[in-house]
């Protein structure tokens, strides 16, 4: 095993530690995101008092039964400032219970509320809570939130285990692999099974062992449809309900006709990037989910719209990603292992797009702005600085 230098010396404040502290005076703070990404260990850090940890009074989990029937019966713990609700969405009627909390007691008490995928599902299927929340997605841990100096070899180590808090601090490759499938057969037989009926649940994990292989490519539903021997309908809900559990997302195609750019196929990425095969499709994933926190950061922070889309025309011609804010593309990005010569297609994009920069990354040492395009040739630390990525 191979010592971790990476695991930090104190706890670690997680990028959205400022925003969520200053709503927690004015609303409900609730917290979402995928399996084991730390929503507990964050929710705990706002805890005025120690132990700063799940024996602390002001923590209740609706799966440890005498929490539960305090909950059930109106009874906060006393002389807190802040509470921690976890996993209360399991309630059927959670909203009218924490709609009840909130109402009688926001002039002296904050709350927070985390919970699992089904937190971002059911929050959505009504508005009895409408104005009285915000909420945050917190993505695994990133660059310069490990490393604020963003070294080169932080960045192998996110590369090696991926930035889920366990296996990622474990620092192990023999402990890294436990945690994949442990963490695999949760969603698949928890999460999977609590969100939404399926009988197929031996397809869909078929399903989940094949995504590794479509990361960075546009995605044939067809195909995968054909796979799986299911109907294309299937085959796109199954994907869209592991997109819910935060197994995987997708990114659109970005361009119009003057380019003649692809309008349907999406790429598809995985939240644990270090399931992406080695090389440049976890290269590109990595980066696909640092660009993915940077648009959901300003979203849920600013209140901006962000969109993570790609450039991709019928002859082929395709640039990684494009990040939009409220409508207008603000760079794009081409993701290289190695030092290479600047991509055609960047060059090609740059001139016909208005788009204002283009990015090409690489994981080597090189840095310079190609003199006939503009296109800059960075290392992927120094981008991640230069753009003030969370």
């Amino acid at each position: 095993m191979t010592e971790n230098t990476h695991v930090p010396k104190h706890p670690l404040r997680r990028y959205l530690w400022a925003s969520v502290n200053e709503d927690l005076s004015k609303k409900m703070v609730f917290i979402g995101g995928p399996r084991q990404v730390g929503k507990t260990t964050f929710a705990l850090s706002f805890l005025k008092t120690p132990p700063k940890n799940e024996t602390h009074p002001a923590y209740m989990n609706w799966d440890r039964s005498e929490h539960r029937e305090r909950l059930l019966s109106g009874e906060l713990p006393a002389n807190e400032k802040i509470i921690l609700l976890d996993e209360i969405h399991k309630f059927a009627r959670w909203r009218n219970l924490v709609k009840g909390f909130y109402d009688t007691q926001k002039s002296k008490l904050s709350i927070i509320v985390t919970g699992s995928a089904r937190l971002d599902y059911y929050r959505k299927g009504g508005d009895s809570l409408q104005g009285r929340y915000h909420y945050y997605r917190l993505h695994p841990i990133s660059l310069r939130e490990l490393d604020p100096t963003a070294k080169a070899k932080t960045v192998q180590q996110l590369l090696r285990f991926g930035g889920f808090p366990e296996p990622l601090f474990a620092g192990s490759d023999r402990e890294h692999r436990r945690w994949q499938k442990e963490r695999q057969d949760q969603v698949l037989r928890d999460d999977l099974r609590d969100l939404e009926r399926v009988r197929e649940v031996s397809l869909i994990e078929l399903l989940v062992h094949h995504l590794p292989n479509c990361v960075g490519s546009p995605l044939s539903v067809k195909n995968l449809s054909g796979l799986l021997q299911v109907s294309y309908d299937s085959a796109e809900r199954w994907l869209t309900i592991l997109e819910r559990l935060y197994v995987c997302f997708r990114v659109s195609p970005y361009g119009s006709t003057r380019i003649r750019a692809v309008k349907k196929e999406r790429k598809l990425y995985l939240w644990d990037w270090s399931q992406a095969p080695e090389g440049g499709p976890r290269f590109e994933n990595m980066v696909a989910s640092q660009l993915l926190k940077y648009c959901h950061w300003l979203e849920d922070t600013q209140g901006l719209r962000m969109e993570l889309r790609y450039l991709r025309d019928t002859d082929k011609r395709e640039v990684d990603f494009v990040v939009l804010r409220d409508g207008v593309a603000e760079f794009a990005v081409e993701c290289k292992t190695g030092e290479r010569a600047v991509s055609p297609s960047c060059i090609y994009f740059k001139e016909r797009t208005k788009i204002p920069a283009f990015y090409q990354v690489h994981l080597g040492s090189k840095d310079y702005t190609h003199a006939g395009s503009g296109v800059r040739v960075l290392p992927f630390e120094r981008f991640c600085k230069e753009l003030d990525l969370p």
